[in-house]
């Protein structure tokens, strides 16, 4: 087991990462902006590093300045959390070139499946279900035409590189397509210095719905089941549950089938995510995998009694599974709000000092969170304050719980979501598990957030 582990991020996945380390007896180093300096994962870890100033390109983005952090420190391993260089390939090969353990998959699988058009022609490979799509990278707009027709309206532009909503474009007719392919490659050239689109047929109100695996360096793959992530913004999920309410027995079995043999065929050693489309009929396409934790990792842990984080650190280790296929069991229901600091209406970022704060507790209550009376809440980052994850023994019993739980959160000084949250727990449709990737989008047509 590693002596001594290098978070490369921060926030709450920073703490979440330290406190796992802790109670494996592994010391850590925390790594800040100047702009993080009297964040709550410095003073948490047993020793912290400046990196650079807040721009997180000369800071948290930097893998010079990681590395030599890492070098400084004696660090075995480093952990990327997710977001920043949590799916950087050069980032893991620099530290494989290093000598250093990058706690993740290999840089070779993080391409692989990092390329999204290299991702699904490997989820086709190895038989697991995709949409109609272009079957490569289209850059010429004569071509693009064409196989929009092949294809059918209405019909997605997507990045090949990142996610986020970024470089994607949702187009109905042919009148609208060369505009969007033009605005989607210049978007993907901007966030991702990729402009390679493809296309893909449009499903129309689907679920997206995410697989947990793990996996480690001696071929063993197990999954944990299935997460509902259809509530988002602007394709940024703010909610997530599990299990899912629309997800029967024979399909939990399939898709997690699909993505354990589309793991084992790939090699892949870590913990990660295979997320999917499911449309009405409960039929499944692959979309993408994410080579990394996920930010809703918690509900999984809640509904199956596992430390994913553990297990992720102990298999980059070299060591085997904990579990088998076998060992993994389901109970109970959890849900998950994300706690942003931003305006409920417009989603703008709302930095700033927290003045006072009350935060939940109680039976079935978890919140992993970096923030704290007075902490301020800096504008160079994302605007995730923590998230309030509950647990309990059916999902009726998990919504009435959340409720209890949002009621008691209070944070002045900066504006949040919790109000959406509270409204989307006493929402009808919600309640009923009638939702897909637009609910948010009906939902605000519906009622205004008080």
């Amino acid at each position: 087991m590693f002596n001594k582990i290098l978070i490369a991020n921060r926030g709450e996945v920073a703490v979440r990462i330290i406190r796992a380390c802790k109670e494996m007896g592994i010391k850590t180093v925390a790594v800040y902006s100047e702009a993080d300096r009297d964040s709550l994962h410095t003073k948490l870890a047993d020793e912290s590093i400046c990196i650079g100033p807040a721009k997180s390109t000369e800071s948290y983005l930097n893998i010079s300045s990681l590395i030599s952090a890492i070098e400084v420190a004696d660090a075995e391993a480093v952990h990327p959390g997710y977001g920043f260089l949590a799916e950087s390939a050069e980032f893991a090969e620099v530290c494989e070139n290093c000598g250093i353990k990058f706690i993740g998959p290999s840089s070779a699988t993080m391409r692989l499946m990092g390329n999204k058009v290299e991702a699904k022609r490997t989820a086709e490979k190895y038989r697991v279900p995709v949409l109609p799509w272009s079957l490569k990278a289209v850059s010429d707009e004569d071509e693009a035409v064409e196989i929009a027709k092949k294809i059918g309206y209405p019909l997605l532009i997507k990045a090949s590189s990142g996610g986020g909503g970024k470089g994607m474009k949702l187009v109905h007719t042919q009148a609208s397509l060369l505009t969007a392919f033009h605005l989607a490659r210049t978007e993907a050239k901007s966030a991702f210095n990729d402009p390679d689109v493809f296309l893909e047929h449009f499903c129309e109100r689907p679920r997206h719905i995410e697989i947990q695996i793990m996996a480690d360096e001696h071929g063993n793959v197990v999954h944990l089941g299935e997460r509902e992530c259809s509530i988002q913004r602007r394709h940024q999920k703010i909610l997530e549950e599990a299990p899912s309410s629309f997800v029967t027995d024979k399909l939990r079995r399939q898709m997690g089938d699909a993505s354990v043999k589309l793991a084992k065929s790939i090699g892949y050693a870590s913990v990660g995510t295979v997320e999917y489309l499911v449309d009405s009929n409960k039929k499944f396409y692959f979309m993408e995998m994410n080579t990394r934790i996920q930010v809703e990792h918690p509900v999984t842990e809640m509904i199956t009694g596992i430390d994913i984080v553990k297990e992720q650190i102990k298999v980059a280790a070299g060591e085997r599974l904990s579990y088998k296929q076998k060992h993994i069991n389901f109970t109970g229901h959890s849900i998950e709000c994300r706690i942003n600091a931003e305006d409920p209406y417009t989603y703008a970022p709302s930095p700033g000092k927290i003045t006072d704060m009350n935060v939940p507790g109680g039976p079935g209550v978890r919140l992993d969170s970096a923030v704290f009376c007075n902490y301020t809440v800096p504008p160079h980052y994302d605007s995730m304050l923590g998230k309030l994850i509950v647990h309990a023994d059916t999902r009726q019993d998990a919504i009435i719980r959340m409720k209890r739980a949002l009621d008691e959160f209070h944070i002045a000084g900066v504006k949040t979501n919790v109000q959406l949250h509270m409204e989307i727990m006493k929402d009808h449709d919600f309640i009923a598990g009638d939702i897909a990737i637009d609910f948010l989008e009906r939902f605000s047509t519906k009622k205004p957030i008080i």
